[in-house]
């Protein structure tokens, strides 16, 4: 089987997290060929991969944002909408849920080029209806441009040539999940959405947060991402989650229950739960194995560990992972350990975090949102508890449900210096505590977590999608466009 993983701002482009769950994904399916369908931000990140594709990869299509600023308007000839293509885009530019079969339609390969529609006369009669009855308060030429800045990436993504597969499985709602859900109607071919945290919770706390923004616009952007999401949720066949809460977000947002499946994610056990104890050397080694972006909150650590510090001068703080992501993030956290004077703390860069792990005593995690950490995971599997955030499923982690096997660590809220501080002074304190939570960890890694299992339930989870979409063919009389 040609699988399509469609994979937004992340593999293989960007190391951890999601990447890393992609690339073992990829590497544990031999007898399946992948095409990786890249959605990035510029074109300067073209072919700058940090993962070596693994042999059963037969392709890769990437797909650039920045791509369409260099566009130019190619046609001159008036555009004639049907009705239902006008209510359709009416629908779209007003986050009402449109038709989303005449959207696709409308803007595929063969279709009419975005660039041409959002200056022709029939989208500026369309533009200034929604202004007068929804936005009578904007004036018309800011709203054109926020309009057209919210709409064109998307209408300029489903417009490219779309890969070929015998199944698309996007790896987050957005962006990915609505090119997955145009190619799956294109082809008539069955579609997987995976979600490894709630995409659009995560986007409705950027706009809010966001500068750029005008307050009074941001609620039309924030509802165009749940519009998205609810496509990408009613095209799917299968609709993934890594842990039944996370499941409930979706239902809340407009899943369907009968699509859903909660499948968590998994370790490599062969390798993590290898990984020898620390050596003593008279410190307590913290690692915090993490991408250094502002999702991952590495300034509060930071000012937490300027707390530690005072109180204990024999932790150690290393910052493990990738920190090219977000170069001016990085900045920003390098100017601010020395400003704190920190001693005991360092950026450690990209390493084997299997390797590493062998002089960490515990690990931290720092971040504002989440939902199930392979860092934390492949640290428990190795024996190692962990500070985190209460955040995704971290807690369900650390303290289990009803499983018996015990605490595997400590839980604070996020954003939070001092508690984050105390708890990383109170389980330094306690080796006999770190030892007793690594035992626990790992033993519901190893019950719960493991790699191999994670991997045959996506395997037939890809079996339910084609067995989703014949039949949905079959009951709704589905053809390709």
């Amino acid at each position: 089987m040609r699988i399509c993983l469609v994979c937004e701002g992340c593999y293989p482009y960007v190391a951890g997290g999601v990447s890393s769950w992609v690339q073992s994904l990829i590497k544990s399916m031999p007898q399946h060929q992948f095409i990786i369908w890249a959605i990035a931000s510029n074109e300067s990140m073209e072919g700058n991969f940090v993962y070596e594709l693994p042999e059963n990869v037969v392709g890769i299509e990437e797909v650039f944002l920045d791509s369409m600023l260099n566009k130019r308007r190619t046609k001159k000839k008036k555009i004639v909408l049907s009705d239902s293509e006008t209510v359709a885009v009416y629908r779209m530019l007003t986050c009402t849920d449109p038709d989303w079969d005449v959207i696709f339609n409308l803007f595929s390969r063969d279709g009419l080029d975005p660039i041409d529609f959002l200056l022709d006369p029939s989208f500026l009669q369309i533009l200034k209806a929604v202004c007068e009855n929804e936005y009578s308060h904007l004036p018309f030429t800011d709203f054109f441009w926020t309009i057209r800045s919210m709409f064109l990436p998307i209408l300029y993504l489903i417009h490219n040539e779309m890969p070929e597969a015998d199944l698309y499985h996007s790896c987050s709602c957005g962006y990915a999940g609505m090119l997955a859900a145009a190619a799956s109607k294109y082809y008539d071919k069955p579609y997987m959405l995976t979600e490894h945290g709630i995409y659009t919770r995560e986007r409705e706390e950027e706009i809010l947060r966001a500068g750029w923004v005008a307050p009074m616009i941001k609620p039309l952007w924030i509802e165009m991402f749940y519009m998205f999401t609810r496509c990408a949720y009613r095209s799917a066949d299968v609709v993934t989650s890594l842990f039944e809460y996370a499941g409930g977000a979706q239902r809340e947002i407009g899943c369907d229950r009968k699509k859903q499946l909660v499948i968590p994610n998994g370790v490599n056990t062969d390798i993590f739960a290898n990984v020898p104890a620390k050596k003593p050397d008279g410190f307590i080694d913290v690692g915090a194995v993490i991408r250094v972006a502002p999702i991952k909150d590495i300034k509060t650590m930071l000012y937490a560990f300027a707390r530690v510090e005072q109180e204990n001068d024999r932790i150690r703080l290393h910052i493990i992972g990738p920190t090219d992501e977000n170069p001016e993030y990085y900045e920003e956290c390098r100017e601010l350990l020395s400003d704190l004077r920190l001693k005991n703390a360092f950026f450690t860069g990209r390493v084997n975090t299997a390797e590493y792990l062998e002089k960490i005593d515990f690990t931290l995690l720092s971040s504002i949102s989440e939902g199930m950490p392979l860092a934390t995971l492949e640290g428990m599997a190795a024996g190692r508890p962990a500070v985190t955030t209460n955040v995704g499923c971290c807690s369900e982690l650390l303290f289990g449900v009803n499983d018996g096997f015990g605490k595997a660590g400590i839980c604070v809220p996020a954003m939070h210096a001092k508690q984050l501080a105390d708890a990383i002074l109170q389980m330094a304190s306690d080796p006999k505590m770190i030892k007793a939570m690594g035992a626990n960890g790992k033993n519901r890694v190893l019950a719960f977590f493991r790699q191999t299992d994670m991997i045959n339930k996506y395997l037939s989870a890809y079996g339910k999608a084609i067995e989703n979409h014949k039949k949905g063919r079959v009951s709704d009389g589905r053809n390709r466009i």
